[in-house]
């Protein structure tokens, strides 16, 4: 429960944060837009999606982020909680659960074995498996709707997530880390044979697009290859093609 509470406390609370978020996923999501949060963790990105005015769908298998997702949440007819991982196919997987950090909870064993040793991962222990439902993109679209936008954000098992979509969409986004830099690519490989043709970077928590213009997948995939270890994390941000041929900054 102490690291679900730091959580809460590093997420909610701030104006200037929410503002920032709320200002940069206005590029992606307009009100009464249905938006797929997958590894909603406790919903601070799913606020924005409420506030920018997206029915949102929340998936999340942790069950004590479950619980305050509905805790948070659970008044609110726009706000769907899908108490499960989200994989290549609707089966059951092993997560490894890092109680003092539940933000880096993941199903990827080889996550796990990336981070052992690694600068600025050192600390982090999973201490705790369970076994959880997975569902597909493709399943929650047919239970849904067509989303406008998809996060998300798993902690290395994103090739899978993205292996359970079978058609293009609007615009998503999927986090990268510097421990596990061969599954950016595989994703950006999946993205572009899927129909996404733009592409660009924000990197850690900040709101805000590294790169000015959206780009081919081969040139992001170069980008993050040259990331210094140091740079960690962040999101890659891909766009249709109609999308693309907007401006990437506002």
């Amino acid at each position: 429960m102490s690291g679900l509470r730091r959580s809460l406390e590093a997420y909610y609370g701030d104006p200037a944060r929410e503002a920032a978020m709320d200002a940069f996923y206005a590029r992606f999501v307009r009100p009464g837009d249905l938006v797929f949060d997958v590894g909603a963790h406790v919903g601070d990105r799913l606020g924005s999606f409420r506030r920018l005015g997206a029915r949102v769908v929340a998936v999340e298998p942790q069950p004590l982020c479950v619980r305050a997702l509905r805790a948070l949440y659970g008044d609110d007819d726009q706000v769907a909680v899908v108490s499960a991982a989200c994989g290549a196919r609707e089966d059951r997987v092993r997560l490894h659960v890092n109680s003092a950090n539940p933000t880096v909870s993941t199903a990827s064993p080889h996550f796990v074995r990336a981070a052992a040793g690694a600068g600025g991962w050192a600390d982090e222990t999973w201490d705790a498996e369970i076994e959880v439902a997975t569902t597909t993109l493709d399943r929650l679209i047919a239970a849904h709707g067509v989303p406008a936008f998809v996060k998300i954000d798993v902690e290395g098992f994103e090739d899978a997530v993205l292996a359970g979509l079978s058609r293009p969409l609007p615009a998503l986004s999927f986090e990268f880390t510097t421990i596990a830099r061969e599954l950016a690519p595989r994703c950006l490989d999946r993205l572009t044979g899927l129909g996404f043709t733009g592409f660009s970077v924000a990197l850690g928590d900040e709101m805000g697009l590294a790169l000015p213009d959206w780009l081919p997948a081969a040139e992001v995939a170069a980008y993050l290859r040259a990331l210094p270890h140091e740079a960690n994390s962040g999101d890659v941000y891909c766009v249709s093609e109609e999308r693309s041929r907007r401006p990437a900054t506002p």
